[in-house]
C-alpha cells in the first residue's frame, strides 16, 4: 500500500532531526526546518545525508 501523506523534516533545540506528518500539530520543542514531501523523499535528505552526527548539540559543543 502506497503512502501518500505528506511529511515535513523537523529538528529540536538540541538539532537532533526527524520526519513529522505535516497535517498534524508539531511536538513541543520541535520546529519545521523547510523541507517536505513524501517520507521517503524527507528521511532520504535530511535524515541520511543532512543529519550525519547524531550526537545532541549539548555533547557537539564539547568537542
Amino acid at each position: 500500500m502506497a503512502d501518500n501523506s505528506e511529511w515535513q523534516v523537523v529538528i529540536n533545540h538540541e538539532e537532533q532531526y526527524s520526519i513529522w506528518p505535516k497535517n498534524q500539530t508539531l511536538p513541543k520543542h520541535w520546529r519545521p526546518v523547510g523541507k517536505s514531501g513524501s517520507r521517503e523523499e524527507c528521511m532520504r535528505y535530511y535524515i541520511e545525508e543532512v543529519w550525519t552526527d547524531m550526537r545532541p548539540l549539548m555533547l557537539t559543543r564539547r568537542g
